[in-house]
């Protein structure tokens, strides 16, 4: 697709590596993808060296920081939502590009920990990230302007309240994983639902701001075991 990412430094090395040395690294890669995906954005970096079979200081070296890994670790899964963004703001039916849009996201949270921790943003971004975000932010924003238009999304919804399914779908997903792992996809519907014009009521407060919702941000609190997790 034409929006893809330039490829971060952590993904482009300037010189080839060496065999031992690309070595390390996809290991250090395939521990990190097992241990996030499991454990979340909080992931011992002492572990996934360890699983890796490397000293923390060699991974360090690969990866200078916690963030230049996880980006490395998600940039597919960031391009994967902008291509499913990308093709639902193309569509004719415009509920059904919403709709699938929504799950499209909600279902690369269910699937991975740690991806849903970033994409509620739990950890800042850094420029590749950000104009990923900033790209998929503005898809949204024209997937829901042809919904509305076609008069199928109610009008007084704003771009800032899909921040509270993503919120909301974080917190669901995290507290049925085991139990009921598809559980999400019966309370995104519900929340889909409220976002038609059929049957929509006044509501009683407008819409956040956009400064209100990077606010909000800020003042994310994480549960006690993701805590734990990011101080180890």
């Amino acid at each position: 697709m034409s929006h893809h990412h330039a490829p971060s430094l952590s993904e482009s090395p300037a010189k080839p590596l060496r065999r031992d040395a690309q070595r390390n690294r996809d290991a250090i890669v395939a521990a990190a993808r097992t241990a996030f995906s499991e454990q979340g954005l909080g992931a011992s970096l002492e572990g996934v060296a360890r699983e890796a079979g490397v000293a923390i200081g060699t991974l360090y070296r690969h990866f200078p920081t916690r963030l230049a890994l996880v980006e490395t670790l998600f940039n597919a899964k960031y391009t994967e939502l902008l291509v499913a963004a990308e093709e639902a703001a193309a569509m004719d039916d415009a509920w059904e590009g919403f709709c699938r849009s929504m799950e499209k996201l909600c279902q690369l949270q269910a699937c991975d920990r740690a991806f849903n921790d970033l994409i509620s943003a739990r950890l800042p971004l850094h420029a590749t990230g950000r104009e990923m975000h900033d790209r998929t932010k503005e898809l949204c924003g024209q997937i829901m302007r042809n919904a509305q238009e076609q008069g199928v999304l109610r009008g007084d919804v704003a771009a800032q309240d899909v921040a509270f399914v993503i919120w909301s779908q974080a917190g669901i997903i995290r507290a049925t994983r085991t139990v009921a792992p598809q559980a999400w996809r019966r309370y995104l519907h519900l929340m889909l639902d409220a976002f038609r014009t059929e049957g929509a009521h006044e509501l009683p407060e407008p819409p956040l701001t956009s400064e209100q919702v990077d606010q909000t941000l800020t003042t994310l609190e994480c549960n006690e075991e993701d805590c734990r997790e990011q101080r180890a």
